[in-house]
């Protein structure tokens, strides 16, 4: 038997999502520092080996490999984007039957004996934001600009049921490659159109363009971007995104007493950011290893099978934006989630839900 507890974790310390891995890394780097504080996890040291994906898939297939194969790491957790998950799964899950923790917001339907995920899907995302919106704003008719893979794509099915199930229609919807950067005709056609709202699921780097054009454009309706958050809005003209809507887990001006905290802890731990934040999926990195450090903590040890059917029901009384536990036979988290706006270049909380059930659907324990 090792002496430490090896967790693995992949994030996308460079290239063009390092603003986001960047948070992951530090978050996850923040739980076990505070594990280890502790006093270790069953008696024994966490080790953290961090590695870097580089905002690229088969370097993600790649770490996980090293991670699984050589390191034998009892845990991995990591990705952003959801070809990044299928990247990991395939070489750590498939092929190495390794516990594998997706802590990023994406589009659901992940189902795995050994894949848990702790951040947000569409019906906690979706299906609150869109009626909320269009009872706010009157508004009843939406473009959906799209980043043409997985997530987008069911994001917007989503979109369309919600809207139609409360009188709204979709009058456009166009998908490009993540790195669009030509957004004028798409912009022209979304103002010709009379949308209310553009409910866009561009993504980084083309999403700073599209914000660019649309603003530009002088378009008068109402933005919606779920993944919005901390980061992004630092990285992106104020004017660009004033007024836009999102929906997550957490915002930094969540003020519940833990929340608060912990923001305090991680900005003391690593000032120089990037900022902890929902969107990127650090405050789901956090998350999902503090729900796995009460899954070990209650099996008693690393047996894999033991440690899976305690995550299965794992639970926070505290946690980034509050209480959150796995829905029993899920592998989903129920937590809560709030809708914010961007007002004068900062995310302000309109509207706590509450918590909100991932409504996956059920499947056996391993």
């Amino acid at each position: 038997m090792r002496d430490t507890i090896n967790v693995g974790v992949i994030a996308d310390q460079t290239g063009a999502l390092s603003p986001l891995g960047g948070a992951q890394a530090n978050a996850a780097t923040l739980a076990v520092d505070e594990i280890n504080a502790a006093g270790g996890l069953i008696g024994r040291h966490v080790e953290l080996l961090l590695r870097d994906s580089a905002s690229d898939d088969a370097q993600a297939a790649a770490a996980a490999a090293e991670l699984v194969q050589h390191e034998h790491v009892d845990v991995l957790l990591g990705g952003i984007f959801s070809s990044t998950r299928q990247a990991i799964k395939e070489t750590a899950v498939v092929e190495g039957e390794t516990l594998y923790i997706y802590p990023e917001q994406y589009e659901g339907q992940e189902h795995h004996p050994l894949i848990f995920c702790t951040g947000a899907v569409p019906a906690q995302q979706v299906e609150p934001l869109i009626p909320w919106v269009m009872q706010q704003t009157g508004a009843r008719t939406f473009y959906l600009p799209s980043a043409d893979y997985i997530w987008p794509h069911v994001m917007n099915r989503k979109v369309h049921e919600v809207a139609s199930a409360n009188g709204g229609r979709i009058v456009g919807e166009e998908y490009f490659p993540i790195d669009h950067g030509d957004w004028g005709e798409t912009v022209e056609r979304i103002n010709s159109s009379g949308a209310d709202i553009v409910f866009n699921t561009t993504v980084p780097p083309g999403c700073f363009a599209f914000f660019e054009a649309l603003h530009e454009s002088g378009y008068a309706g109402h933005v919606v971007t779920t993944y919005i958050d901390e980061n992004l809005v630092a990285a992106l003209p104020p004017e660009h995104i004033e007024g836009l809507y999102g929906c997550i887990d957490y915002y930094q001006s969540v003020s519940d007493p833990y929340s608060t905290e912990l923001l305090g802890r991680y900005n003391a731990r690593f000032p120089q950011g990037p900022q902890l934040s929902a969107g990127s999926g650090a405050t789901g990195m956090y998350r999902g290893l503090k729900l796995w450090e009460a899954a070990v903590t209650e099996a008693g040890s690393l047996d894999q099978a033991a440690v899976v059917a305690a995550l299965d029901h794992a639970k926070l009384d505290a946690s980034p934006g509050g209480p959150a536990e796995m829905v029993r036979g899920q592998h989903h988290v129920r937590m809560n989630m709030f809708i914010a706006q961007v007002r004068d270049g900062a995310l302000e909380v309109v509207e706590s839900l509450g918590a909100v059930d991932p409504h996956e659907q059920l499947h056996a324990v391993a």
